[in-house]
């Protein structure tokens, strides 16, 4: 098992649902990411994704742009960013699972089986946003090569997938069936950012997703949205920035949702406050997250 579902299992036994923060390694450098990421996990963050700053990050809006931008004017790299994750495990005790998030072009220039190498040194896995999976094959062979080649458990770090609202029903059940570590279901059709509300049909979707999670039949005839948090992860991003949105996403579905993923919301917290804000708000969406229980949404 991937340490990632090992995560989320573990998270499940206690009745909880993981916190994942996203952050722009080196921004503004990476002294001050690696405080940072300390301090979230501290505060109560469950999985870490160390952004890969890119020059053309289509997926990203204004405030993950411009945290990009700051971080490449600082010269940061890659290799870097995975040294970075190497040190919170060796210097820093980190013990949350540490997941990159990278465009493909970047990991394409580094080579996928020195990229597969050097991540399992630091981390848990992987987020691609612009590598369908049509064409994730040739980067899922050299994670699971390198797994074989390891002399520990054999395990590879997790090729994450995504999926959106537009995903059709064939497209969600081919990228359900080769998930690993988790599914990052993006909220909203467009870029990363906070936003003033959810989309209204985000229950629905979310719902769909769990189902193909876990078999169309699973569903409690009485319960038409009381799906189990069972099957591989799902975890809700993008437009997600508040606590009473952390607790409104966690109600989906009857409470089927295992995580959220929070980026320009903490990435803006750190740029005004640094360090301080944007722990204090991952404390804020800790406590929302574990209020939460298991109920339905009230907002969809």
């Amino acid at each position: 098992m991937n340490t990632l579902e090992a995560c989320f299992d573990q998270l499940r036994a206690q009745g909880q649902r993981a916190l994942i923060a996203y952050v722009c390694a080196g921004d503004p450098n990476l002294e001050a990411t690696f405080d940072l990421v300390k301090g979230l996990v501290s505060a109560g963050a469950d999985i870490i994704e160390l952004g890969v700053p890119f020059s053309d990050p289509v997926a990203d809006g204004p405030v993950i742009q411009a945290a990009g931008q700051r971080a490449l004017a600082a010269g940061t790299t890659l290799r870097q960013v995975l040294d970075l994750a190497r040190r919170l495990r060796t210097d820093a005790q980190v013990e949350a699972p540490l997941v990159l998030m990278s465009y493909y072009n970047p990991i394409l220039g580094y080579g996928l089986e020195a990229f597969s190498r050097d991540l399992a040194a630091a981390g848990d896995g992987v987020i691609v946003p612009d590598l369908p999976v049509e064409e994730s094959e040739p980067l899922r062979q050299a994670l699971e090569a390198q797994a074989e080649q390891s002399q520990g458990n054999g395990i590879a770090c997790a090729l994450i997938p995504l999926v959106a609202p537009t995903t059709t029903p064939q497209r969600l059940r081919r990228i359900v069936a080769g998930a690993q570590g988790f599914i990052y279901c993006v909220s909203v059709t467009g870029v990363t950012g906070s936003r003033q509300s959810l989309p209204p049909d985000l229950d629905t979707y979310i719902t769909n997703v769990r189902r193909a999670t876990v078999g169309e039949g699973s569903a409690e005839p009485s319960r038409p949205y009381g799906l189990p948090r069972t099957g591989v992860p799902i975890a809700v991003g993008f437009g997600v920035g508040t606590p009473e949105q952390a607790r409104q996403v966690a109600g989906l579905a009857g409470g089927a949702v295992d995580g959220i993923i929070v980026g320009s919301a903490l990435v803006e917290a750190h740029a005004r406050g640094g360090v301080e804000a944007a722990v204090s708000l991952t404390r804020s969406l800790r406590q929302a997250l574990d209020a939460s229980g298991g109920g339905s949404c009230a907002c969809c």
